[in-house]
């Protein structure tokens, strides 16, 4: 059963196109059904949720643009607990004005922040972390981190470094937060892979609402007092006015920078549950059922000859015939095709906009 006090936050305002023709700026990645199941990223993301967090207690934070799709792909959510930035600022201002929202509300709250887009293959596992961590949470004032256990030398994520001498006392899983590394080079990545006490920096927070918010005060001030003064208008007709009028004034900076690499009571948890941001398609291919000749295929009849290593989604099309192709993204969304080499997707951007060859 889901605890009544544990809320989930996803942050759902990010503007990823990585995943163009599929995705694009009006309509990023996190609200489009990249797995080829029938449902959006945002939607798997509320579905991983529901064995510990009730549907009232979910609240989602995004663009104002985009309100009107989470409304539509998520209708058990209450109309209340969408939170619409008037702007961009990054995560810390996003995170702080969810934090007192829910202050308001339930006191006691005790909180996972999630993001949007992200997917995990071992529901069951992720469910048994996340709920281990809730309960270090409710009964410390510790701020808690999901660190992935790295599979190969990343380096298009950020990584924890991990105290592993010794465990906290009240979870053997859980141990001190040394330090947080940027996105590293190949080099120190193969590095950090040998060490053993370095994960991926999955970008899933947990702490109580208490500790969340004394963080905000103390190594964010001025953030906290904006938020801070906002309690009497939470919940009210008002409340999207003031949010429209404090909230570009806010630092645009990460909740990693303002709160983490600060605070002193941070702990990791690491685990392994079938982890990946989607970042790109090459991690889409590598996340998805492949055939012997390690081609990837989401759509309905799609028929491959002398293919390998292929990454192939197109749900639109009847009948796709594909001859003679190696490392290749194929890709089609309403009218648009794209043919592309997997080494060359960092290109896709390019691509999607007026530049010719």
């Amino acid at each position: 059963m889901a605890e009544r006090n544990n809320h989930l936050v996803i942050m759902a305002g990010g503007v990823g196109s990585r995943f163009w023709p599929m995705s694009t700026a009006e309509y990023p990645k996190q609200f489009i059904d990249v797995l080829g199941v029938g449902k959006s990223l945002l939607q798997l993301t509320m579905e991983r949720f529901a064995p510990v967090c009730r549907p009232e207690n979910v609240w989602v934070v995004t663009n104002k643009k985009y309100a009107s799709i989470v409304r539509e792909q998520l209708p058990d959510l209450p109309a209340g607990n969408v939170l619409c930035e008037p702007c961009r600022r990054n995560t810390a201002p996003c995170i702080a004005y969810v934090s007192w929202k829910i202050k308001a509300r339930d006191p006691k709250a005790n909180i996972v922040v999630s993001p949007s887009d992200h997917i995990v293959t071992n529901t069951a596992e992720f469910t048994r972390v996340i709920r281990k961590c809730l309960e270090f949470t409710a009964e410390t004032d510790s701020i808690v981190t999901l660190g992935i256990k790295p599979t190969r030398p990343e380096t298009g994520y950020g990584y924890i470094q991990a105290d592993l001498t010794s465990s906290s006392l009240r979870n053997k899983e859980i141990f001190r937060v040394d330090s947080f590394r940027e996105k590293p080079d190949l080099e120190k990545a193969q590095q950090y892979i040998q060490k053993k006490n370095y994960f991926w920096n999955a970008g899933i927070f947990l702490w109580n609402i208490s500790t969340i918010t004394n963080a905000f005060r103390i190594y964010q001030p001025s953030m906290a007092k904006t938020f801070e003064s906002l309690m009497s208008v939470y919940g009210t007709p008002a409340e999207q006015e003031a949010i429209d009028r404090c909230f570009p004034e806010c630092d645009n900076i990460s909740v990693d920078y303002a709160i983490m690499e600060k605070a002193e009571e941070i702990f990791v948890c690491p685990a392994d549950f079938g982890w990946s941001d989607l970042g790109t398609w090459g991690s889409l291919l590598e996340h998805t059922k492949k055939d012997l000749y390690g081609n990837s295929c989401i759509g309905n009849d799609i028929n491959l000859f002398e293919t390998h290593n292929c990454m192939i989604h197109t749900t639109q099309e009847r009948k796709v015939v594909v001859q003679g192709l190696d490392g290749y993204i194929i890709a089609e969304k309403d009218g648009t095709l794209l043919i592309c080499k997997l080494s060359e997707e960092q290109r896709i951007k390019q691509f999607s906009g007026s530049d010719k060859q």
